[in-house]
């Protein structure tokens, strides 16, 4: 057990120290800056819910629309210019 103790030691020292401090934020995160925003959350209703989902997907939908829509342009808009220019 002694050979364990000296070679592990510091090891079981930092986490054992690592706990403490992760004990005493979680204890007083409530009473800190986030804790009245923490007080005051719930949790959404499925209404709520369905609808923060279906915007977040749409916004998703659009921005990723136009982005292909910008890698086409870039993509082919050169060809089909030199194309009509007849150059």
């Amino acid at each position: 057990m002694d050979l364990l103790k000296k070679t592990w030691g510091w090891t079981w020292d930092r986490s054992q120290k690592g706990q403490r401090w992760l004990e005493f934020k979680i204890k007083t995160t409530g009473k800190g800056k986030y804790g009245r925003i923490l007080k005051m959350a719930r949790k959404p209703s499925s209404d709520e819910y369905s609808k923060t989902l279906i915007i977040t997907g749409i916004g998703i939908v659009l921005i990723g629309g136009m982005g292909f829509g910008i890698f086409l342009i870039w993509e082919y808009f050169p060809d089909f210019l030199s194309w009509a220019l007849a150059l």
